[in-house]
């Protein structure tokens, strides 16, 4: 699919009743098409991986064609400068998450971009850091566990920002990498009660909510499972 196709299919699948429904979740309905993920995905599928057009998309900067960017570009051509401009351009959580899910984890640079972005100051570059965190403990399955105990005391540090996208997305770290097995899940649980006890409101949210699911029932049975059918 050229840009213009695409352009033309957006705007035949735009709904503007959604569009009104999104700006209640934090998305500039000025910049949207409001077409649904479903959707977009198949249109990524129909255009197949292509640099440039990606390039063109994001220029664009509507939220579809940026999500359509993420999905579009080839992870192999993606350079660190690339992802520093992108990632500078975030201006709410649906872009960073989408970008992180469907792009820069596959990229070379995902692990060093975490340490890097975790300590600027823009709340939607440093969500990308933990937002990175939490998609790699779920899609890198062969990473060694040292690969995640070194971004504890990033969780830690960052723990006390207070910013909603910040420290919903320091919460996902922790709980995702809680989760990938039971040795991770024990250390985890000690970083939570650590972080519980510090005098800040947001690290004892982020400490709480992270407690409650990685002690779960649920979580430990499915743990057990895992490491007992390896």
């Amino acid at each position: 699919m050229e840009y213009d196709e695409i352009i033309r299919k957006l705007e035949a699948l735009s709904n503007p009743q959604d569009a009104e429904g999104m700006a209640r979740f934090g998305i500039n309905p000025q910049k949207t098409y409001a077409v649904r993920i479903p959707e977009l995905r198949n249109i990524a599928k129909n255009a197949g991986k292509n640099h440039k057009l990606a390039a063109k998309l994001w220029e664009a900067g509507y939220r579809e064609t940026r999500i359509l960017a993420c999905m579009i570009e080839d992870p192999k051509q993606v350079t660190t400068e690339q992802m520093d401009l992108w990632a500078a351009e975030f201006d709410y959580w649906e872009i960073c998450d989408q970008c992180c899910m469907k792009l820069f984890r596959l990229t070379p640079f995902a692990y060093q971009k975490v340490f890097q972005w975790s300590e600027s100051e823009e709340e939607f570059k440093k969500r990308a850091a933990f937002a990175l965190i939490a998609v790699l403990a779920v899609h890198d399955k062969n990473a060694p566990d040292e690969k995640f105990e070194q971004f504890f005391p990033l969780i830690i540090k960052e723990s006390i920002d207070d910013r909603t996208y910040v420290k919903k997305a320091v919460n996902w770290a922790l709980r995702h990498i809680g989760k990938k097995n039971t040795s991770l899940n024990k250390k985890s649980i000690v970083v939570a009660s650590e972080i519980k006890k510090m005098d800040s409101k947001s690290a004892k949210w982020i400490a709480s909510d992270a407690l409650r699911e990685l002690k779960s029932e649920k979580v430990q049975e499915r743990l057990y499972k895992r490491s007992h059918s390896m």
